[in-house]
């Protein structure tokens, strides 16, 4: 059985090589059962991610540990199990983490493949957490035309940071302390927080603007307004995740301000040419994304087979 680093991951997974892979898999389609959590006493869970097609079967093992803070250890730890499907046998282990990151970042570079205004220029991200910086990379790698990257965050040295680190990789980032304004002028804004409130609000969005929302994952979360959304043509990853955990979706929904008919594809539908959500240059486009197992699959499926194909 192999075993693939973080870095050997990051390596394996050229952005547009990967977004193609998500491509092919979302079309093609695969078992991905809802994620299972399971208590394991106190605040400690363990959530268990599979997914299987014809070629392969693959599990993530996630752990959350709060008091990994107290042992200098990131709270959650993640690892990739991959399967042959026909035989059973193992074939590769990936560090999850990487993998989750990689793949994120490609499922929204893909979504704004379709969803973004042709000829996008600015790309604001939202948020200076660890998954910020991959979906710059993502966005600035897929998106031929993008010339600048705003970066904003609560933490206004952390935005600086951040923005130091893309610039260093020849990606034309700049700190900004003013959302309203970054937001007005942004054609792709890319929200990657853990916020429990509106950070962007309808309000400050232009015409033809796409919001890009990947941090909440749960029901109480919330990265734009109620206005943001009732204004855009939404997307979601998948229809049963993102209609259960996206608060940005659940809370308006469940307030009436949107119905169930305003969310309009999920990535699938789009991966078929089967619905085009962007209709003209000025529409608001959203794409509301939690996570899906069957983007690990795909993701750890592509390091594995590159990696056969490689010489030795």
């Amino acid at each position: 059985m192999r075993v693939f680093s973080a870095d050997e991951i990051h390596a394996a997974l050229p952005w547009p090589v990967l977004v193609e892979q998500l491509a092919r898999a979302f079309a093609a389609g695969a078992h991905a059962p809802v994620r299972h959590a399971h208590a394991l006493g106190g605040p400690d869970a363990l959530l268990l991610m599979p997914a299987w097609s014809d070629a392969v079967v693959g599990i993530k093992l996630v752990t959350v540990m709060p008091g990994n803070v107290q042992r200098g250890l990131a709270t959650v730890q993640a690892t990739y199990l991959l399967l042959d499907r026909a035989s059973g046998r193992p074939l590769a282990m990936l560090d999850g983490e990487a993998l989750t990151l990689r793949r994120t970042a490609a499922a929204s570079a893909l979504a704004a493949r379709d969803l973004a205004r042709p000829g996008a220029r600015c790309l604001l991200i939202v948020g200076t957490g660890q998954l910020a910086a991959w979906m710059a990379r993502a966005h600035h790698a897929t998106q031929p035309t993008l010339e600048r990257v705003l970066v904003w965050g609560r933490n206004t040295q952390a935005a600086h940071a951040l923005a130091g680190t893309l610039a260093r990789e020849s990606i034309a980032a700049t700190p900004c302390d003013d959302l309203q304004a970054a937001v007005r002028c942004a054609d792709i804004v890319s929200c990657a927080t853990t916020s429990t409130e509106p950070l962007v609000r309808g309000a400050w969005l232009q015409p033809g603007t796409h919001l890009d929302l990947v941090g909440g994952f749960k029901p109480d979360m919330r990265e734009v307004d109620d206005d943001a959304v009732a204004m855009s043509r939404i997307c979601v990853d998948t229809y049963a995740g993102a209609l259960s955990e996206a608060g940005d979706l659940v809370q308006p929904l469940r307030e009436g301000r949107i119905a169930r008919g305003h969310i309009l594809a999920e990535l699938a539908e789009l991966a078929r040419n089967e619905t085009r959500v962007r209709q003209s240059p000025d529409d608001i486009t959203l794409f509301k994304s939690v996570g899906t197992a069957l983007e690990d699959l795909a993701a750890a499926q592509l390091v594995w087979e590159r990696a056969q194909a490689a010489p030795r």
